[in-house]
């Protein structure tokens, strides 16, 4: 047996790198993995630690997921019950986003948050293609940099063109894992290779009919930064749905909800909604909780007790 990295996932195939001399087999898995009981569509992320068995020259099968410290999960976009790991062991994730080109959708920060905070993992939102910006742009980015950076996530501001913002965001990738990801078209394969040239990632541009961007990345993949750390590239988000949570799932991802539940006459059960002594509502009214957060909160939370609802009932 040897243990190894999985740097790349094309669905059929892993390649994992060697720990004792960086060698790169491609591996497939034998049996099959399971998370808490929920069926996966790739049982192997990149970034997890595993266990193989050589088969060939430059051929190996794996056979053990070593335990994984955390994991980043979504509910798979084509088979609602099953789930899709983006990557495992991070030490940190990045979204990009952009107030324009395409238009940042009401919602999507915290829908990436809710993936992430389960597992405590540090977010940093990057707001790419600065030099867009309208003042009207310009004044969005800093509302949304106050309402984020007030409950603990670091906001960063580039632009490829301008060349602003990139030694700020280099920084923060040094010496770490980063999951990198954001919706499709918001310039992060651009925003990887001029900090990263080497890499020559495929860039794409806005659909004209669509107005959304196009998939450029196409598979997970894990890449060696030359400054120190380690980058794993995902294919740009369209939409995140969470069949598979229910609705304290989602009041305790929101960080500074649940900090506050505390106080609720409910407690950690107060869904802050219409419930008596909610102090959540009571920081609202008195403006110590964003307005955005909070409805965005509400939304995902009819989502998700909708979804289960004809979960539930679906056989009748």
């Amino acid at each position: 047996m040897q243990t190894g990295t999985v740097i790349k996932s094309t669905g059929s195939w892993y390649s994992v790198r060697l720990d004792e001399d960086n060698e790169v087999l491609q591996c497939r898995i034998v049996g099959k993995f399971r998370l808490e009981d929920v069926p996966l569509t790739n049982p192997v992320a990149v970034g997890d630690r595993v266990e193989l068995e050589r088969e060939q020259e430059g051929k190996g099968l794996i056979k053990k997921i070593l335990p994984r410290r955390n994991y980043v999960v979504r509910q798979s976009p084509r088979r609602k019950h099953d789930l899709h790991l983006l990557a495992a062991n991070i030490d940190q994730a990045v979204l990009i986003v952009t107030v324009v080109h395409p238009n940042l959708k009401p919602g999507f920060i915290d829908r990436f948050l809710l993936m992430t905070e389960p597992h405590e993992i540090p977010v940093v939102i990057v707001f790419n293609k600065g030099d867009l910006y309208s003042e009207e742009d310009v004044a969005t980015f800093f509302a949304m940099k106050e309402i984020y950076e007030k409950i603990g996530y670091k906001v960063l501001a580039t632009s490829v063109v301008d060349k602003k913002g990139l030694e700020a965001f280099a920084e923060v990738l040094k010496g770490k894992t980063t999951l990198i990801s954001g919706q499709s078209g918001v310039g992060k394969s651009s925003l990887i290779n001029i900090i990263q040239p080497h890499l020559d990632l495929r860039t794409g541009d806005i659909s004209d009919h669509s107005g959304k961007g196009q998939h450029t990345t196409t598979f997970a993949e894990m890449f060696e930064l030359d400054f120190g750390g380690y980058l794993i590239d995902t294919p740009g988000l369209k939409m995140l749905a969470f069949n598979n949570k229910d609705a304290q799932n989602v009041s305790h991802s929101f960080r500074e909800f649940f900090e506050l539940s505390v106080d609720c006459k409910f407690g950690s059960s107060c869904l802050h909604r219409n419930e008596p002594g909610c102090a959540v509502r009571k920081a609202l009214e008195e403006g110590r909780v964003s307005e955005l957060r909070y409805f965005n909160y509400l939304n995902i939370l009819e989502e998700v007790e909708g979804q289960n609802y004809w979960e539930r009932w679906k056989e009748f």
